[in-house]
């Protein structure tokens, strides 16, 4: 399995529900921990991001801070309007420093995964930092 930072695949964030412009979305897929996205607070809060390819995902991390409830849908087209559900994980409060979860998918194929924040342990969360494992093919 291949872990790379988002941006080295050729992935795009094409969708974020809120922006910071000193906090922007793209933050999330740069492989940098001290970067980050930061939501504009209340709830639910998403962000897409679409792969130029589908590649098949064993896991997703997601390093985060304040983050409660996630839902991950996927979907298999270029468009990004029909998702289905992959998986729904409840976070640990960790006060003072980043969540960093690993999130089972399976080998699902994805063009875009979505990312929707139901609920957060403050009025604001913030996503550091998003990578994949591929499955080899």
């Amino acid at each position: 399995m291949i872990e790379s930072p988002l941006s080295s695949l050729g992935a795009k964030v094409v969708l974020a529900v809120s922006s910071d412009e000193n906090h922007p979305p793209e933050n999330i897929i740069d492989g940098n921990p001290k970067t980050f996205w930061i939501s504009t607070g209340m709830f639910p809060q998403e962000f897409i991001i679409r792969f130029t390819e589908a590649p098949k995902i064993a896991t997703v991390t997601l390093d985060s801070y304040n983050v409660k409830h996630l839902k991950i849908e996927k979907n298999t087209s270029q468009n990004s309007s029909q998702f289905e559900p992959v998986t729904e994980k409840e976070f640990e409060c960790t006060e003072g420093h980043l969540q960093s979860n690993a999130i089972s998918l399976n080998g699902s194929s994805a063009t875009h995964l979505r990312f929707i924040i139901t609920s957060g342990y403050d009025y604001f969360v913030s996503v550091h930092r998003v990578s994949v494992k591929i499955v080899d093919s």
